[in-house]
């Protein structure tokens, strides 16, 4: 039996290596590594300006704190998202404005969220900001959430955590545009599973040098730009507190895991297209399982490979199929649960599970399967084996009950 867990890393001789040299030159903290990781990850992006943190929840915070957003303010928030895109709209004391998804996708649903905008502004509240959210690394509607925020004076921050890299186009023949082009900032994550990681970390990236200045500041307890340099040649004892800020700064020990991480990404992305196309093959006449697709005039980061269940009149349901995969020897995942169905949010505003239909329907749906760029051929085919066969025991118990009940 195989074990194949949920996600490795990459992690190769030029990381460790890299690590080793800042040990060595006994910079641990932010320094010379982190600015070279961030001139690096903004052009590979293709955006002026980014600010290296330690974890996409901060960029996301550090953005939203950038754009001045402000007590009893709401934002827009998909309900299919982690915990980060609405908790950071609470550090405000401010709302989300949860919104369903679209069934194909999973991504924001810009029809319904324009209906609630609506309903929310008819009911005189606040409308400050959008944050799309790009699930399992295939980018959203760009168009319909840019007009959304052009007819509602939004601000947006795309939490673009999955997609490094992933790009769109208006039409097939418009250029490919990097992901976030359209965003005033847009937040990336590197936590341990994502598609580059430096174990624990995040990028802010945005045009602004004002935005970036700002979050850059906050990053390090509000201190005056590149207080980082006052323990080198360069710099002075003296600083200044300009703004009650945070502690968020990346380490130059996490930065020198990122910078082969990003020298390395293209074929990393290859490498996890390559395997998402052989599941589809494997998985692709199962008429019990829905495959993830890629849209028109999208490159996919293959970030995560979610599939949803289809077992009604099955002896099974999705807890048991994991259950079962993880007596296999396979770990898997599940990619959300909905944010207005956890307990916070239920309590704090009243949800119920019915109040974002798609969301709530295609939640015990859910299930991703391994994926991550070191993976074998015999791997992928041990989990669609395994699926496979699960599936199908669950279907020849359900036969054998209806052969005993017949005459």
């Amino acid at each position: 039996m195989l074990s194949i867990p949920f996600y490795r890393p990459s992690i190769g001789e030029p990381e460790i290596e890299e690590v080793v040299d800042c040990l060595k030159t006994g910079w641990l903290t932010t320094g010379p590594k982190t600015k070279q990781f961030e001139t690096e990850f903004s052009r590979y992006v293709q955006h002026h300006h980014a600010v290296a943190v330690n974890s996409c929840t901060a960029a996301l915070h550090l953005a939203l704190e950038a754009i001045g957003l402000k007590a009893g303010q709401r934002v827009v928030v998909p309900t299919m998202t982690f915990a980060a895109t609405a908790e950071v709209v609470r550090y405000f004391n401010a709302d989300p404005l949860f919104v369903d998804c679209r069934p194909g996708d999973l991504n924001i649903d810009v029809a319904d969220a324009a209906q609630r905008i609506k309903t929310a502004l008819d009911r005189g509240e606040q409308i400050a900001a959008i944050i799309p959210v790009h699930y399992g690394g295939q980018i959203g509607d760009v168009a319909g959430v840019k007009a959304l925020a052009k007819e509602y004076n939004l601000r947006i921050i795309e939490d673009a955590a999955h997609c490094c890299p992933a790009y769109y186009r208006d039409n097939p023949a418009s250029p490919w545009k990097t992901v976030g082009t359209e965003a005033e900032i847009s937040c990336f994550s590197f936590y341990a599973n994502k598609a580059i990681t430096t174990g624990e970390g995040g990028m802010a990236c945005t045009a602004s040098q004002e935005h970036a200045d700002r979050m850059r500041i906050m990053s390090l307890h509000g201190i005056s730009r590149d207080a980082w340099k006052r323990y080198t040649a360069e710099g002075s004892w003296c600083y200044e507190i300009v703004a009650p800020g945070y502690k968020y700064n990346l380490t130059d020990i996490a930065a020198a895991i990122g910078l082969h991480q990003l020298r390395k990404a293209d074929q990393l992305h290859e490498r996890r297209g390559q395997w998402a196309e052989l599941y589809s093959a494997l998985l692709g006449d199962m008429e019990e399982v829905v495959l993830p697709k890629t849209l028109a005039n999208r490159i996919h980061s293959w970030h995560l490979f979610c599939v949803r269940l289809k077992l009604d009149g099955r002896d099974i349901d999705r807890a048991e199929v994991i259950s079962r995969m993880k007596k296999a020897g396979i770990s898997t995942s599940v990619h959300w649960m909905p944010l207005h169905m956890h307990p916070y949010y239920r309590q704090k505003f009243g949800f119920r599970p019915s109040d974002l239909p798609c969301a709530a329907s295609v939640y015990p749906e859910l299930i991703s399967l391994p994926l991550y760029p070191d993976m074998t051929a015999e791997e992928v085919e041990y989990v669609c084996r395994t699926l496979r066969e699960i599936i199908a025991r669950s279907r020849m118990a359900i036969s054998g009950a209806s052969l005993q009940v017949l005459p």
